[in-house]
């Protein structure tokens, strides 16, 4: 039973530890020093606690080795979940096109999004360059329209770090 309980206790801390870690490094990114800076001040503090905690038991087993690295790996994957869904950013979308009608641009703007559009070589033949900032949540929405409009359209996808200005629906 103490076995049980001191693996539970590994595996809870390091899912607190890791998610904390990988919303540090997203906070970081985003230039969010401040926040980044406590939340990595909680992390190491519950990473220490739980490290004396399983160096120092007298119980052997490979039960709290296991604990500990699924620990780790289900914490890297809801601190994902947890920066994914609840820490705000912009999706820099470029998107090239053959399509030279204004359609899709037309389309794009009565959803919201603001377009900057500039003409490009393609290798064959000229094509439409089309610039859209947008927030993260609703990259799902753009990317189906652009996929209904023009299914061999080409997208680029950055994360971006700051904007001034512009328009956003």
């Amino acid at each position: 039973m103490e076995l049980f309980i001191l693996c539970t206790k590994i595996f809870c801390a390091r899912i607190m530890d890791v998610s904390l870690g990988t919303v540090r490094t997203v906070l970081t990114v985003k230039g969010k020093k401040g926040y980044a800076s406590l939340i990595g001040f909680i992390e190491v503090l519950i990473w220490f606690i739980i490290v004396q905690e399983a160096m120092n038991t007298e119980l052997t087993s490979i039960a709290i080795a296991l604990s500990y690295a699924g620990g780790y790996a289900t914490g890297t994957y809801i601190g994902g979940f947890i920066s994914q869904k609840f820490i705000p950013g912009t999706f820099g979308v470029q998107i090239i096109t053959s399509i030279k009608k204004s359609s899709m641009i037309d389309n794009l703007r009565k959803e919201g999004y603001a377009v900057s559009v500039i003409n490009v070589k393609g290798q064959e033949e000229d094509k439409l360059m089309l610039f859209i900032e947008i927030d993260k949540k609703r990259f799902n929405h753009l990317q189906s329209i652009v996929k209904e409009l023009d299914d061999k359209a080409f997208l680029v996808v950055n994360e971006t770090k700051m904007v001034q200005n512009g328009y956003f629906k």
